[in-house]
């Protein structure tokens, strides 16, 4: 089946990016996760990887073209006779029952439309966790509007410009598709502000009265009232659905949360309205503690706290490594070099396998005892990773705190000219003492790569 390649969105304020070259021809077979060009942004020059197996058809731009996000630029199908394109010559387009227009008859405000961001390469959707601002508010462009889930993470989506919150497109609990209005900001202030949902075909009003219940006729007699038992109270029910079994909640909520050992389920147990704020971790610890099961196991014990660090590093000195070690030691894979320097930092005497990931890829290296670049080798995703390393330095994410997972986590992260450096893990998959020693020496070599090689 015939796959899109388009145009990613590297940043919130990025309309568009430039094509710097193609690094496969039209017609070349291509494998999934191969660098198909280079794209170029205000912030970073990154490359573009094939979202599948197949041939490149359909290239609709060349070198030099500055192409808006979500664009579709070529396609990866079945075999290089495909074209991709259609009868104009222009890439395909997406069937008009999947994209994101106004019904017939739907009127919205004038303004600047604010999409859902692409917060990763294999990223479709993102789930609309709440809202920060209400139809009608004025904002300025450091102003966070609403806050977006994926798969990798939870970030706050800021304005972007000043203005005035015309209209909101979707409800707290929605997938919205990458690319899709969230929000329009206007540059003056609304008259009649609209807040709707994505399945709504019209907007609706953003508060609506209740009607008023009629008074009863004087005339009409009142039959007594039955006596009933006093109804029990019931919990108040959620303010957004959830998607799924992901529960909605703010990213400082959920950093807390794990911190503390807390169970945000508990809450929706206790039917506890979401979206869940800071506020609500006073309602979570005032809960009455889970009762031991029949094995005397108490489930309401919180486990210990995951560790959580953060080096920040001056200067970026991993960019004029990587490509001095092209031109001199004919090391072109920047990911190898990258799994070579963690896998280091790591200081085990047998091999480890590093995993790289970076918007929605993952790739798999096994590094060898010692300093020696050019020993690490790509190899599959059977093997359980001795620590992965998440790559966000081409996005504006400048802080995380997803909590640990199935193994340790470096995350760098951009700061200034410098880069931000987090390492998450479990109490039981690294000490303290071995936490402090790995993120001491991944930053060092980030700032300086070339001690790796003394």
């Amino acid at each position: 089946m015939p796959r899109d390649v388009t145009m990613p969105q590297l940043g919130m304020a990025q309309d568009a990016g430039k094509i710097v070259s193609w690094l496969k021809s039209p017609g070349e077979a291509v494998t999934k996760g191969d660098a198909l060009f280079e794209v170029e942004t205000d912030k970073a020059v990154m490359e573009v990887e094939s979202p599948a197996d197949g041939y490149l058809t359909g290239v609709a731009y060349p070198e030099g073209a500055d192409v808006p996000v979500g664009q579709v630029i070529a396609r990866i199908t079945d075999s290089p006779e495909e074209t991709g394109t259609d009868d104009t010559g222009d890439p395909q387009a997406p069937d008009a029952t999947t994209t994101d227009r106004p019904a017939a008859g739907d009127s919205l405000p004038e303004g600047h439309k604010i999409t859902m961001p692409q917060l990763g390469m294999a990223q479709d959707t993102g789930l609309l966790v709440s809202w920060l601002k209400a139809p009608g508010d004025e904002v300025a462009p450091e102003d966070i509007l609403f806050e977006v889930e994926t798969d990798k993470s939870t970030m706050e989506v800021e304005a972007g410009r000043k203005g005035w919150l015309a209209a909101t497109l979707a409800q707290p609990g929605e997938e919205v598709p990458v690319g899709a209005p969230v929000a329009i900001l206007s540059d003056t202030r609304p008259v009649a502000p609209l807040a709707r949902a994505l399945k709504d075909s019209a907007p609706q009003p953003a508060a609506k009265a209740e009607p008023k219940p009629e008074p009863a006729k004087a005339d009409t007699p009142k039959p007594a009232p039955a006596k009933q038992a006093p109804a029990a109270p019931k919990p108040a029910p959620a303010t957004a659905p959830m998607s799924g079994d992901r529960i909605l909640a703010s990213p400082k909520a959920r950093r807390l949360a794990r911190e503390q050992g807390l169970d945000l389920a508990r809450l929706v147990e206790a039917g506890h309205p979401q979206p869940f704020h800071v506020a609500d971790l006073d309602t979570l610890r005032a809960l009455p503690p889970v009762a031991q099961t029949a094995t005397g196991a108490a489930t309401g014990i919180p486990a210990a706290s995951p560790r959580r660090l953060t080096a920040l590093c001056p200067e970026d000195g991993l960019t004029g490594f990587v490509a001095w070690a092209a031109r001199d030691l004919s090391l072109s894979d920047a990911d190898a070099i990258l799994a070579g320097l963690v896998g280091a930092s790591l200081g085990q005497p047998e091999p480890v396998t590093i995993a790289i990931d970076r918007f929605g890829t993952t790739r798999h290296f096994t590094v060898p005892p010692g300093r020696a670049l050019g020993s690490v080798t790509e190899t599959g995703s059977d093997a359980p990773p001795a620590l992965r390393l998440r790559d966000l330095r081409a996005t504006r994410v400048a802080s995380v705190a997803m909590g640990a997972e199935d193994a340790p986590v470096l995350t760098l992260a951009p700061d200034g000219t410098g880069l931000s450096i987090t390492l998450e893990c479990a109490a039981d998959q690294l000490s303290a003492e071995a936490a402090l020693a790995l993120l001491t020496e991944f930053a060092g070599r980030m700032e300086q790569p070339l001690r790796h090689l003394l």
